[in-house]
């Protein structure tokens, strides 16, 4: 018989506004959300003692957490990356990789297959995002040089045959080949970002055209306004505020993007194009000292401070340590955003992006049960994956 769970007692976060109710879940599945009290028999309760019950965070582009990274090459560093972000609220995410050498990036694939397998205690597996390796060197931030490249034919296509789960792949559009590879990529139904560019307007416009919909860490390691001789030229920031459409995907650690920034980009793009993410390296959810981006074999040394990862010579940030209800904070607290919106753009704008608005992204009957409860700033105190209990800080079933 399907497991039944009614969640009581709290300020539910709809799309559209905020109850005092109940959510019933069967299986896998809302099966209701209502205002009051929902009659169950049999079933597992949980008592939000007024707390938010919320839809789950959605991290579409995260690298590593409670001292592991994706591109370690152990099943055992998926399961406690995943284990670790649940603890924060993450329900599902997008295991994203490195720029790298041919073989780690091909182990990481075949973990990945496994992983999800095994992954029942933990936010859930929706596919992998590939970071890499085609970016413009003068935008790498903390990828490796060694390993970037041009986007080559025979090489991705060969990539795409050894796994039918990558989503996602972020590239630098105004690379030799990147429009190629872009509508090749968006023929077989993979999003395809701008990432690590000094593409200038006129480049990323014919990008977008090929499905380069999305914005990777918005901001960082991207073009702006620049000069050549006597002329000025728009970048790719300037290009995903001209398009309406495009998506935006930001780091709200506060330190990546600082208030004033967060703001702006709320102000132009609104809560339906931006997804927060983490970005988060292994350091998240660790305390601060030395680190490693990348592989524990050849990635590079970081060191983390002022609650960022950074290089060792501090010339560039390498990679966030934040967790997911520190982006929901923030929004909050320092960009002056609603509760709802700041929600809506960890959980309900990253499904749309993703494709899977239909089935995840928000409180609703008959969507996956990936759920969150947490108090007024944001600490998580229960998180649901699957209709499943995966987290809780209190005993409070």
């Amino acid at each position: 018989m399907d497991r039944k769970l009614k969640i009581y007692n709290g300020k539910i976060l709809t799309p559209y506004r905020i109850i005092n109710g109940t959510v019933a879940v069967v299986g896998n599945k809302i099966a209701e959300v209502a205002e009051g009290d929902i009659d169950m028999s049999d079933a597992i309760e949980i008592d939000a003692r007024g707390q938010y019950i919320s839809p789950g965070f959605i991290d579409i582009h995260v690298h590593g957490g409670g001292g592991h990274d994706f591109m370690d090459g152990t099943e055992e560093a998926f399961l406690n990356i995943a284990a670790t972000h649940a603890r924060y609220g993450t329900t599902s995410m997008l295991p994203t990789t490195l720029t790298s050498e041919k073989h780690e990036l091909y182990q990481t694939l075949e973990l990945y297959k496994q992983a999800k397998k095994s992954n029942v205690s933990g936010a859930q597996f929706l596919g992998l995002h590939l970071e890499g390796p085609y970016f413009a060197m003068s935008q790498r931030g903390a990828q490796d040089p060694r390993y970037i490249r041009d986007p080559d034919p025979e090489e991705y296509k060969d990539i795409l045959t050894r796994s039918p789960d990558i989503k996602r792949w972020s590239a630098a559009p105004e690379l030799k080949g990147a429009i190629e590879f872009g509508n090749y990529l968006r023929s077989k139904g993979i999003l395809v970002a701008m990432a690590h560019t000094d593409a200038i307007y006129e480049e990323a416009l014919i990008a977008f055209e090929a499905g380069y919909t999305l914005a990777t860490h918005f901001y960082s390691a991207m073009s702006g306004v620049s000069r050549r001789n006597c002329f000025r030229y728009a970048g790719v920031i300037e290009t995903a505020y001209l398009i309406d459409e495009m998506d935006v995907e930001i780091i709200a650690d506060g330190i990546h993007l600082p208030a004033p920034l967060l703001k702006l980009i709320y102000k132009i793009k609104g809560s339906d194009h931006i997804a927060l993410i983490t970005d988060s390296m292994r350091a998240a959810g660790m305390p601060p000292g030395e680190s490693i981006l990348g592989s524990k074999h050849n990635g590079l040394k970081v060191i983390v401070e002022d609650d960022v990862a950074k290089l060792t010579d501090r010339t560039s940030f390498a990679g966030s340590v934040a967790t997911f209800d520190r982006l929901v904070r923030n929004m909050i607290n320092m960009a002056g955003v609603s509760l709802l919106e700041a929600v809506k753009m960890a959980t309900q704008t990253p499904a749309n992006i993703l494709g899977l608005g239909q089935v995840k992204g928000s409180l609703v009957s008959g969507k996956d049960a990936d759920i969150v409860i947490f108090d007024h700033n944001i600490e998580v105190s229960t998180t649901i994956v699957q209709g499943k209990v995966i987290y809780q800080k209190n005993n409070t079933c």
